[in-house]
């Protein structure tokens, strides 16, 4: 069984040697610092010299199938530099396993604030926090805008309904990685299973894991520098991005590792309500109306606790990235019932 070190430290001396000439300016002796955050994919601070690099890796061991996809990451990165959406620049992408013991990729150092509170609370004035999430809706319409085929990401997905395909996946992940049965999320599967909308045509760039602690901010304004951790991103239906979000803000503050607005009053806060952040994205992304609202959001439920329960298993395993990994897998019953719950308020 792999020990936590295996998955929180770098041999400095052996990654040193290997990114001597794959890095601008490199110079000086190299320090790698792990970031508290990346349940998935371990996230180091690289500190050579003056300069500051991050390094993104697959954790070390036996892992899921299509899971932890750096190289993903690296070419979607590469891919939007070029676009609206802000993103770090990436620098070089290793995809020899014997360099530190998995594949990893090298970007740009953003010197930010990320908030893990969708409160807020670090905010003072009100105007800013609306402002905030006013960007948040933004640029998610921004990155469901992108012209894949002029970014060269037009094979980045499979063809074909996105939410039977993530459906199908992630079931097949959540078995995979089952502990314990979780009655609801049975109910759950078989519920959308049966009630997922028929395919519109609609296809975008999606993130797959787009909420405030994903998105770093300018230190001295309200604007979004930089969109993080693209691993699950495809292409795909954009109201999965919507629904998500959103259904991270329905989430009490005590569960998983960002906190949710439910019960929370947004008004007094200055944070917009659900039908306003709704609003905003639709008239950025020029979108009339929504049907099957309740629908995505079901499905945003079922999907994070698969991923939650991923993390659960690799934690039993040994080769989780981050010692909060069972408090994650602790998430999937009360997910699992809150879709139930909003299941029932719309039959």
């Amino acid at each position: 069984m792999l020990t936590q070190s295996d998955v929180s430290q770098l041999n400095e001396a052996v990654l040193a040697e290997y990114l001597q000439d794959k890095l601008p300016s490199f110079s000086g002796n190299l320090r790698a610092e792990k970031f508290a955050g990346g349940q998935s994919n371990p996230t180091f601070k690289l500190t050579v010299g003056n300069d500051h690099y991050v390094l993104r890796r697959q954790p070390p061991g036996k892992l899921l199938k299509s899971a932890h996809a750096v190289d993903r990451e690296f070419r979607v990165l590469k891919a939007l530099s070029s676009t609206n959406v802000p993103v770090a620049d990436v620098y070089h992408l290793c995809e020899d396993t014997s360099v530190i013991g998995s594949m990893f990729y090298v970007m740009q150092y953003m010197d930010g604030e990320v908030y893990w509170d969708s409160s807020l609370p670090e905010i003072a004035e009100q105007q800013t926090r609306n402002d905030m999430y006013q960007q948040m809706s933004h640029v998610l319409a921004d990155l469901h805008s992108v012209d894949i085929e002029k970014v060269g990401l037009s094979d980045y997905g499979k063809p074909g309904n996105y939410f039977e395909r993530q459906l199908s996946r992630w079931s097949a992940q959540y078995k995979l990685s089952e502990i314990d049965p979780i009655p609801d999320m049975d109910t759950l599967i078989r519920w959308l299973e049966a009630n997922l909308p028929e395919d519109d045509g609609r296809v975008s760039l999606v993130h797959g894991d787009y909420r405030l602690d994903n998105l770093m901010f300018a230190k001295s304004a309200p604007k979004i520098i930089a969109v993080l951790d693209w691993e699950l991103s495809t292409l795909g239906h954009p109201l999965a991005d919507l629904a998500y979000q959103c259904m991270q803000l329905r989430l009490p503050a005590h569960i998983g590792h960002s906190s949710g607005l439910g019960g929370v009053d947004r008004e007094a806060l200055g944070i917009p309500s659900e039908k306003e952040f709704i609003d905003q994205y639709c008239h950025r992304a020029g979108i009339e109306n929504i049907s099957n609202w309740h629908v995505y959001l079901a499905f945003s439920f079922f999907r994070l606790a698969a991923i939650a329960q991923g993390v659960a298993k690799r934690a039993q395993e040994g080769n989780a990235s981050s010692d909060q990994a069972g408090k994650v897998g602790a998430m999937v019953p009360p997910l699992a019932k809150m879709a139930v719950e909003l299941i029932k308020e719309f039959e």
